[in-house]
């Protein structure tokens, strides 16, 4: 009996120490929770974001190369790339039967000129009618210009080159039939010191384009347009800036949209016709509250961030995004300037988590990350 009581007793304090260290537990879990995460204050900045559009390069003069006469391709004498000069020699015809051609037109004219200068004394000594002579000499000139004819297409199978620039490709090599309606021409000739950037804007944006840039006219609003980018196909900004220089003004049945053109100078010649890449438009904005993307999370379509109050507990917070960079949102609402936002480790966050902040500089969240491989 002795030994059960005891044996009871010992139960209830095993019991007793089970239950105080839960209770311990309980009370300490609060503090194990509490994760140590870098915040930051929202700034209000002046920051440069941008809006893209693909676009298409050609050269400022792009001159397609076309057989005037009907002829086999006897020499293609230049290559593809090569720089020419207005009225280069690019292709020479085959001419042949166009010299018989011409030879069989100058005996046409010998025998008409001859034709008159028999009957002009005739005229003179009225044995026949003036009408005569007359029907000569319209003869005459008719030959004349047949072989005058001749003699053009015979310069015309010289094919030269109509203005200053590079040479595209060549479809066409020796021995090719080719004439003016032949489906490609015989080569492109592109002036690419300036290059022409060509895209285009849907409706919604074009509107924006309309109410947001000064100027009463449309053309006051091109001339006042900011200067743009232009990310080259390998993902390089190029070196110099363009201008837009027209809009169509019309919105496309077809494809809805605008069409644009900006203007680049191109002194290195590393822009020509066909190059592909992205129009960089800047929107300047001054004075904004900007949280870095790193920092937000969506849901339903909606941006959160941590907002960390003086209880030092995260809170969910929803922002309205007015524009964007590559970096950082630009906000409407949600937050104020110096508020406190969590910059890392948001994935282990709840709602009224608790957590141990630690304060960072803002501009050393949001620099950009180095690609280790290019």
């Amino acid at each position: 009996m002795i030994h059960s009581k005891i044996y009871s007793f010992a139960i209830l304090g095993m019991v007793a120490v089970l239950f105080a260290s839960c209770k311990e537990e309980q009370q300490q879990a609060p503090q194990q929770q509490a994760l140590s995460l870098a915040v930051t204050e929202v700034p209000q900045k002046n920051v440069t974001a941008y809006t893209t559009y693909p676009t298409t390069i050609e050269g400022t003069i792009n001159s397609e190369v076309r057989a005037k006469v009907s002829g086999y391709i006897q020499k293609v004498l230049v290559d593809e790339g090569q720089k020419v000069r207005k009225g280069q020699a690019l292709f020479k015809l085959e001419t042949q039967s166009l010299s018989q051609d011409a030879e069989a037109a100058k005996a046409r004219v010998n025998v008409a000129q001859v034709e008159v200068n028999k009957l002009k004394p005739l005229v003179e000594k009225n044995i026949i009618s003036e009408v005569q002579l007359e029907t000569a000499k319209a003869n005459l000139a008719q030959a004349k210009s047949t072989y005058n004819s001749v003699v053009a297409n015979i310069g015309y199978a010289t094919v030269t080159s109509p203005v200053d620039g590079f040479v595209g490709a060549i479809p066409y090599r020796e021995g090719s039939l080719v004439s003016a309606t032949s489906a490609k021409p015989l080569t492109t000739v592109a002036s690419i010191e300036r290059v022409f950037a060509y895209f285009s804007m849907n409706e919604t944006e074009y509107l924006d384009f309309l109410q947001q840039t000064e100027g009463k006219t449309l053309q006051d609003k091109i001339e006042n347009f900011p200067k743009v980018e232009l990310l080259l196909a390998n993902g390089q900004t190029y070196e110099q800036k363009g201008t837009i220089e027209t809009v169509t003004g019309q919105i496309d049945a077809n494809t809805g949209t605008v069409s644009f053109r900006a203007v680049f100078d191109n002194p290195n010649m590393l822009l020509t016709n066909g190059n592909s890449g992205t129009v960089k438009i800047p929107n300047t904005y001054e004075n904004v509250l900007v949280v870095p993307q790193s920092a937000t999370y969506e849901q339903q379509g909606q941006t959160y961030v941590y907002t960390v109050g003086e209880d030092n507990a995260a809170t969910s917070t929803l922002v309205t995004v007015k524009d964007k960079t590559d970096l950082f949102y630009i906000v409407n609402s949600g937050v104020k300037a110096g508020d406190l936002i969590v910059v890392k480790g948001i994935g282990k966050l709840r709602n009224g988590t608790p957590i141990q902040p630690q304060k960072v500089a803002f501009d050393s969240i949001v620099k950009p990350i180095k690609p280790l491989f290019q």
